[in-house]
């Protein structure tokens, strides 16, 4: 497989610890959105939208070019089971269903690249305008996650099962696919993370684990200061 993405993409990095849990290798090829480079035609043609990622699946009958990082994840899951990256329950999937999207379409699309730049750029914004907006709905999506947590926690205790190592249980989810990401931008940002013990409890328990870590940003072929 080859995927396009972007150092810094939270996108990207959720499907970078993805194919790291499922242990399957890929081919990098970086996309530098600070560049410009997703706006150029070469990669207009393999991403109609311009964005990143994108996992081109190799060995299909066609060309297989997946987009958007929820639906490569799930594809991912679907065609290569184990580790299971959602439960096995339905009520299960959509509770880490819902944590991820809390993240992926609660917090994350206010608060990427091209709308930082079009805060900074057609609206004026400064430089410590745009990070109190990105801070500002950092936290309040962490926050409702670390509400949801909450409530996980209290439906488990209720069943007399230990609290969660995770997300949501004792194995990655996609919900922590998408909360390491998120994580890691914001401290770029200089974010500093309160009163939030269960989401930063999961988050330290993922970084534990090395299919987390060697999707770090800092680990990539394209990272930069």
């Amino acid at each position: 497989m080859r995927l396009y993405n972007y150092f810094r993409s939270g996108t990207s990095f959720r499907v970078r610890i993805a194919l790291n849990l499922k242990g399957l290798s890929y081919d990098y090829v970086p996309v530098h959105l600070a560049q410009g480079e997703h706006r150029q035609d070469a990669y207009r043609a393999i991403s109609p939208d311009t964005l990143v990622p994108v996992l081109d699946v190799q060995g299909q009958p066609d060309e297989a070019l997946l987009s958007q990082s929820m639906a490569i994840i799930e594809y991912l899951d679907e065609t290569h089971p184990t580790p299971p990256l959602l439960p096995a329950d339905p009520l299960g999937r959509a509770r880490v269903r819902a944590l991820a999207q809390t993240i992926a379409c609660e917090v994350h699309p206010v608060n990427n690249l091209r709308i930082l730049q079009y805060l900074g750029g057609p609206l004026g914004l400064t430089e410590a305008q745009r990070a109190d907006w990105y801070n500002h709905w950092v936290r309040e999506g962490l926050r409702a996650y670390e509400r949801r947590l909450q409530d996980l926690q209290a439906l488990r205790a209720a069943s007399d099962l230990p609290p969660s190592v995770y997300s949501y249980g004792d194995t990655p989810t996609l919900a922590d696919c998408c909360l390491v990401p998120q994580v890691v931008n914001g401290q770029r940002f200089g974010l500093v993370y309160e009163d939030l013990p269960l989401t930063l409890r999961a988050y330290e328990a993922c970084m534990r684990l090395d299919a987390f870590e060697r999707a770090h940003p800092r680990h990539c072929p394209d990272a930069q200061p």
